[in-house]
């Protein structure tokens, strides 16, 4: 079987493992941490240290930035790292029970980095960050046989979390056979990082988490997705969710790329379609001399006035 840890980063992203990307217990964190434990993540795999156990890694503070937004202050990116820090997940894995035994499915608890070392001042000339991950997370690491390839460029043009999470399940099942699976709603809120007991209503869990994550994937990633909610009867409650996914192309994929270029500025706005041009509402910016007309105007009420 072929292991997560020896493939490499390319053209259509880095390898992440699976257990990593099904993990629960992240609700705590926002859309921004979530781009920046992929970007420590892939720092650490592309460095070929991830499994030695007495590795530490060191990234410019501006490479962080720089993937979740130029405008990012230090404060925020520090409430980043702090979330990132203090969050604990559950990760499920196979554990390997010796020779003529089944695997047996586990679940550790974890916070996911060791430490965090940074600047005590702002001020600092070439800031860098200093960082390890979770040592309990290496076995897991290590024999990890499932993986989704995850482009840093998609997932840091996101600003909805629960679109980062959707994303990164379909990219987890984009090479499989099928392109269908069902999720039991209280597996997919827990995948998705729903907090409990928000939108425990699913007309709510629909309109403030699954739409935005859907618009948002099917806007900016190489993937397209739909979900369709299942009820055992018309007047049960959904009981599950069935997503369909493609891979993207022509046109479609076209767009895609292009919206990522874009500015995130009204970026959900022009997903919806909502977005409208100056020339169709038949509007004229003001000119030079629309300008001059106003000023004189104005000159003219103030010396009344007087």
């Amino acid at each position: 079987m072929s292991r997560t840890v020896e493939q490499k980063t390319n053209i259509t992203g880095f390898p992440k493992p699976g257990e990593l990307i099904e993990m629960t217990g992240t609700h705590a964190l926002e859309a921004s941490d979530r781009a920046i434990l992929n970007v420590l993540y892939q720092h650490a795999h592309d460095s070929g240290r991830l499994l030695d156990p007495t590795a530490e890694w060191e990234i410019p503070f501006v490479t962080i930035r720089q993937a979740v937004t130029n405008h990012e202050g230090v404060d925020r990116l520090r409430g980043s790292l702090e979330r990132l820090m203090n969050v604990k997940v559950n990760v499920t894995y196979m554990a390997d029970m010796g020779e003529g035994h089944e695997p047996e499915p586990r679940v550790i608890t974890s916070v996911m980095f060791d430490f965090f070392d940074l600047p005590k001042k702002h001020l600092t000339k070439r800031p860098t960050l200093k960082y390890g991950i979770a040592r309990k997370l290496a076995p897991i690491l290590e024999s990890s046989g499932r993986w989704g390839r995850i482009k840093a460029e998609v997932v840091c043009s996101m600003t909805s979390k629960y679109a980062i999470a959707l994303h990164e399940l379909i990219q987890l099942r984009a090479n499989l056979d099928t392109c269908v699976e069902a999720f039991a709603i209280e597996r997919f809120r827990d995948l998705l990082g729903v907090p409990p007991g928000k939108y425990e209503r699913f007309d709510n869990l629909m309109r403030k988490v699954i739409d935005p994550a859907l618009l948002q994937v099917n806007g900016l990633s190489d993937m397209g997705v739909r979900l369709e909610p299942r009820r055992r009867h018309s007047r049960a409650p959904v009981h599950e969710v069935a997503l369909t996914w493609w891979r993207k192309q022509g046109d479609e994929f076209r767009e895609a790329v292009r919206e990522r270029g874009r500015t995130k500025f009204g970026r959900m706005a022009r997903l919806r379609g909502q977005v409208e041009k100056v020339e169709a509402t038949g509007a004229r910016l003001p000119s030079p001399a629309d300008h001059a007309e106003t000023a004189a105007m104005l000159a003219k009420m103030r010396a009344a006035a007087e």
